[in-house]
């Protein structure tokens, strides 16, 4: 990879990281546990699911804006380090992509199949409150985006660097 796509993959990758960021912070400095429970009808059975909720959106929220304010620093550095710049992509690829499509309290999942009819893959496991289906649906459109730049960073940049140290 030239350092010139490298550095035009970091940009927009940082682009994208600071709008996730914004839209999570937005969101979760309005919403209340409270809030979204009462609007459920079912205390007993969303309660749980929404705390679960919030939590791996809180979680996600701080993977993002470490990767974005990594990916500023590699940016704004005098000289472009493409090793620096592939180490924060792969660390986007790993944590900030994998807990957005895999969230640690299972409140939905992907249905990859959905993908390519241009549906929501995102399957709820409980019925959410609009707001939140909007957004996690919003969500996933630039997750998607992102999975697909960076999906040499899922496999690949880990083999070359392992046969970079067995070179060694």
């Amino acid at each position: 990879m030239s350092a010139t796509h490298l550095k035009q993959l970091c940009e927009e990758t940082y682009t994208r990281l600071k709008k996730v960021s914004i839209e999570l912070e937005r969101y979760l400095n309005q919403v209340t546990l409270a809030s979204l429970v009462a609007q459920s009808g079912d205390p007993e059975e969303y309660e749980s699911y929404y705390r679960n909720y919030l939590s791996d959106l809180r979680h996600l929220l701080v993977y993002c804006e470490n990767a974005y304010e990594r990916l500023g620093v590699a940016l704004r550095r005098a000289r472009f380090n493409e090793e620096f710049a592939e180490e924060v992509l792969y660390q986007v690829y790993h944590t900030c992509i994998n807990n957005f499509y895999y969230p640690k309290g299972e409140v939905y999942d992907e249905d990859g199949r959905y993908a390519y009819t241009s549906q929501d893959s995102i399957i709820f496991r409980k019925k959410v409150v609009p707001e939140l289906e909007r957004l996690t649906i919003g969500l996933s459109k630039v997750f998607e985006q992102m999975r697909d730049d960076l999906q040499y960073y899922e496999t690949d940049y880990i083999t070359k660097k392992r046969m970079q140290k067995a070179q060694v």
